[in-house]
């Protein structure tokens, strides 16, 4: 089933990310966590795509387990840096083979050794490029066809400055063929809603999916801004943290993020899709508190 279906008829959902480790043992351990949040019936799961591909296989392998052993649909995030057509063919053919429904379709990140990676000479040099192949790999398929989501940037995307150029960025991936939106991780309601508005006035009318991540120690604040490029941390919740001890952060953390999603469901927010670092224990309490 298409993501879009899910969400109409789940409201509101509730999702979870994971990456794939290196390791068995590392496999093992986290479908631990996997079979901890499965009992919170999520509408499905996403997994993610190392930079430039480094992860394919573990991605492959992880969101096969995923559909093997519990009864989640597993959504495989998939970056076109440094793919040709060829490549991103392969891979599909092989998700449409296994019984995959979903494709998250990202621009993604050349590896860091390298610097003077020039995205223009990629066969996709944006992630509407890989949206339209797709698009058109569903049409040509005998297999039934992938539901395609792309990634939004409610505080805006660190690459676009110019924000009105960056909602027609958007817009051409939902043209291209996008049917849903699955945003960066935010802690701020008043940017996820400000970017709902914005997608109204530009045409924007897919479901739009909340990305949240409950706080559980100052040193993955400072990872979570790293991983989302910037991520803003708002007064509220410095203020909240600034003079607590760090035993006590994972516990607020848990009460800000429960509360950012009490709101969010409150204004029609159709999903909320948690960061969860491989770790389940305060996601799991978050979506406990919201008893959905």
């Amino acid at each position: 089933m298409h993501i879009r279906d899910l969400l109409a008829a789940n409201q509101p959902s509730i999702s979870f990310e994971f990456f794939p480790p290196k390791t068995a043992a590392g496999a093992d351990s986290l479908f631990e966590v996997v079979r901890e949040l499965a009992s919170k019936k999520p509408s499905f799961v996403s997994v993610t795509y190392g930079a430039g591909g480094t992860t394919r296989d573990l991605t492959h392998d992880l969101v096969i387990r995923i559909l093997e052993e519990t009864e989640i649909p597993a959504v495989p995030h998939l970056t076109c840096v440094l793919h040709s057509k060829e490549e991103i063919a392969q891979i599909l053919s092989r998700y449409a083979d296994a019984g995959v429904g979903n494709i998250l379709a990202l621009r993604g990140d050349p590896p860091r050794n390298m610097p003077e990676y020039n995205r223009m000479d990629d066969d996709f040099p944006y992630a509407g490029d890989l949206v339209r192949f797709i698009a058109d790999f569903n049409r040509d398929s005998t297999s039934p066809d992938f539901g395609i989501g792309v990634a939004g940037f409610p505080e805006g995307h660190p690459e676009t400055p110019n924000r009105l150029m960056e909602m027609d960025y958007l817009k051409a991936k939902v043209d291209e063929g996008a049917d849903y939106i699955c945003t960066q991780l935010f802690f701020d309601n008043h940017d996820l809603f400000d970017f709902r508005d914005r997608c109204e006035l530009a045409g924007i009318n897919i479901p739009i999916i909340a990305g949240v991540m409950p706080v559980t120690s100052r040193k993955s604040m400072v990872r979570m801004a790293e991983l989302a490029a910037g991520a803003r941390f708002p007064a509220k919740l410095q203020r909240l943290l600034k003079d607590s001890p760090e035993d006590d952060v994972t516990a607020l953390g848990i009460d800000f993020a429960t509360s950012q999603c009490e709101e969010l469901i409150k204004e029609g927010i159709p999903g909320i899709h948690f960061y969860t670092l491989n770790k389940g224990r305060a996601t799991s309490e978050v979506v406990e508190r919201l008893a959905l």
